[in-house]
């Protein structure tokens, strides 16, 4: 088996393997956020979730966990809800969506996070009509509210 870059998946429409956590405060808000706009992918345009490639070796938990530390400085412990292939986005890939409960004040790394807010389930369904969300956004978030449905 070769291993390739993330870029070079991309480029070829390979699958590859993305960690992303819905971040929820302990009032049941989720966090949003914008991407900087020095970002290669999607920048400027606002997500519902937070994460990157899953590396060599690492498993979505892992991956979620670092890209929490790397983007919200946070050290949480996301749990994997569901994983399914999303073909919304640069190029077809496995997204591992996590969820976590996190404090209200994130420590962001400016340069992956221009902005940051929290808004209820109502408020977000709004945003996700007017605001610019990445693609993924969409059908993770969606599917996302299916899976919590399912779960109560």
């Amino acid at each position: 088996m070769e291993v390739v870059t993330r870029r070079q998946a991309i480029r070829e429409g390979w699958l590859h393997r993305i960690a992303s956590t819905v971040c929820r405060d302990e009032r049941g808000r989720i966090l949003v956020h914008r991407r900087s706009e020095q970002l290669s992918r999607f920048p400027g345009l606002y997500e519902v979730m937070v994460g990157g490639a899953v590396g060599v070796g690492e498993s979505y938990e892992q991956a979620a966990r670092r890209e929490l530390a790397e983007e919200l400085g946070l050290r949480g412990l996301p749990r994997l809800l569901f994983t399914f292939i999303n073909r919304s986005g640069l190029s077809p890939h496995w997204l591992g969506v996590h969820e976590d409960v996190v404090p209200d004040t994130v420590t962001r790394d400016p340069d992956e996070v221009a902005w940051y807010g929290w808004l209820t389930e109502s408020e977000l369904h709004s945003a996700l009509s007017e605001w610019p969300f990445t693609p993924d956004s969409h059908e993770a978030f969606s599917r996302y509210l299916v899976f919590r449905t399912a779960q109560s």
